[in-house]
């Protein structure tokens, strides 16, 4: 088995220490968050780190980099409270990968990326109209990681669709039958399969 220590990993080129690092950590979901700033201009940012926090109240996570390299997704769920996260599928995994580009903030990612914005009734932050499960968050904690200058951005969920024939009976979400992707790294990406599913563990079984 290979060997690297910090110290020489710390000595590799700049992209090639990146593509190390980001991959290590393993397969990740990938989804695309959208927000809309106190104006109402709308943004769409693409995000690997996204993490369920808990089921009761259903908290889910998501780091975002430093505000001087990354801030527009920050500040506005800031500034209004809410965000939607949205699955990204295989046909329209090009789009989605180009709202990594770092446009200008009052360019409108879904236009140019060529995404459809859609509203649901009660919320005046965009969902993507091509994914076929995105919810919304409600803004609970932004907690500040000092080490690198990140950020843990904690929200409640308070309303979830999905596509239909992927919600279980006992509840689980089949998310490979609505054709959700998973990413390695920052640029590659997979498709997803189960290969089973287990009984809960007990220490007598």
């Amino acid at each position: 088995m290979l060997h690297f220590p910090i110290n020489e990993i710390k000595k590799w080129d700049r992209f090639y220490r990146t593509n190390f690092i980001n991959s290590l950590s393993g397969f990740k979901s990938v989804s695309l968050i959208g927000t809309v700033n106190k104006n109402g201009q709308p943004n769409l940012a693409i995000f690997s780190n996204i993490v369920h926090i808990g089921a009761d109240p259903a908290l889910i996570g998501f780091i975002n980099r430093p505000v001087e390299a990354a801030p527009h997704t920050l500040l506005n769920i800031q500034a209004t409270g809410f965000y939607s996260i949205n699955h990204i599928q295989q046909n329209f995994l090009q789009q989605a990968h180009q709202t990594s580009a770092k446009y200008d903030a009052t360019v409108d990612e879904f236009v140019a990326t060529g995404l459809t914005a859609i509203y649901e009734k009660h919320s005046t932050i965009p969902f993507v109209a091509e994914s076929n499960i995105r919810y919304l968050l409600k803004l609970i904690e932004v907690v500040p990681i000092k080490h690198n200058n990140t950020f843990l951005v904690l929200g409640e969920v308070t309303d979830v669709y999905l596509t239909d024939n992927i919600l279980k009976e006992d509840g689980f979400i089949e998310i490979e039958k609505a054709g959700s992707i998973a990413s390695l790294g920052i640029d590659g990406y997979y498709k997803c399969e189960m290969i089973r599913r287990l009984k809960y563990a007990k220490v007598d079984k």
